[in-house]
């Protein structure tokens, strides 16, 4: 268990190295629901970090529900269910894995531009180099979610080579490159034709529509527009009241 862990990447603080190094097996699936991590003492030897560091790395993965930590036994990976909080980063092929599902996609359109396009929803200065995607996801075998996306390679220049063939971009980025500022704008629209084709839906279905920008210190990292079927989605969020 403990040679599944992920070297470090060198990016940002300790902590939010270490997180990233164990988010990287629950995503790719080494590690399945109900899989016990490594324990605390194992986790500070092999990245030589401090307990107060490594225990904020795993409270800020049980504050996104991807681990569990149960008394008596330690920390798992989490089953969690197809309701999503709303400002949570998730990633599409790790939660049909935790419903039991196959996940699969295929990389519909490819490009790079020199420029953000039209409505600038990346956010990027002018002449950014970005690369643009469009995904399909599929989980036994039906289509489940259309991604359109724009990486920033100014900050993300390996994403230029990577052909996403095994991972796909949302994981890769979600397992690689840090964040420290998210943004989710949700929106119900209804399917065009060419959409509706891609999804498998009637022209004119209603679908759920979540746009996700990140940032890391200022610098944005990526912007994603992610289509759903409205009935394949549901979004759920918990708050308290403000302090006075």
């Amino acid at each position: 268990m403990i040679n599944d862990l992920a070297d470090l990447d060198g990016r940002g603080p300790l902590w939010q190295q270490i997180r990233r190094a164990l988010i990287r097996p629950i995503v790719d699936g080494t590690w399945p629901p109900d899989t016990k991590i490594p324990k605390e003492f194992e986790i500070i030897e092999r990245y030589g970090a401090a307990r107060m560091t490594v225990h904020r790395a795993l409270r800020s993965l049980a504050a996104e529900g991807l681990v569990a930590r149960r008394r008596r036994f330690g920390t798992v990976v989490a089953a969690r269910p197809p309701e999503r909080p709303v400002l949570e980063i998730w990633d599409i092929a790790a939660e049909v894995a935790r419903s039991g599902g196959t996940h699969a996609f295929e990389i519909l359109e490819r490009e790079r531009a020199d420029d953000d396009p039209s409505g600038a929803p990346l956010g990027a200065a002018k002449g950014t180099p970005l690369l643009r995607l469009l995904v399909r996801h599929f989980s036994d075998g039906a289509p489940l979610q259309i991604e359109v996306r724009l990486i920033n390679l100014a900050a993300v220049p390996e994403a230029e080579t990577l052909a996403f063939d095994a991972t796909p971009p949302g994981s890769w980025l979600v397992a690689h490159v840090p964040w420290t500022e998210a943004e989710h704008v949700i929106s119900a629209e209804s399917a065009p034709p060419e959409m509706a084709r891609l999804l498998a839906v009637a022209p004119d279905t209603a679908c759920l529509v979540v746009e996700r920008r990140t940032w890391n210190e200022g610098t944005p990292i990526t912007w994603a527009r992610l289509i759903h079927p409205g009935e394949k989605r549901r979004l759920a969020a918990r708050f308290q009241p403000a302090a006075n």
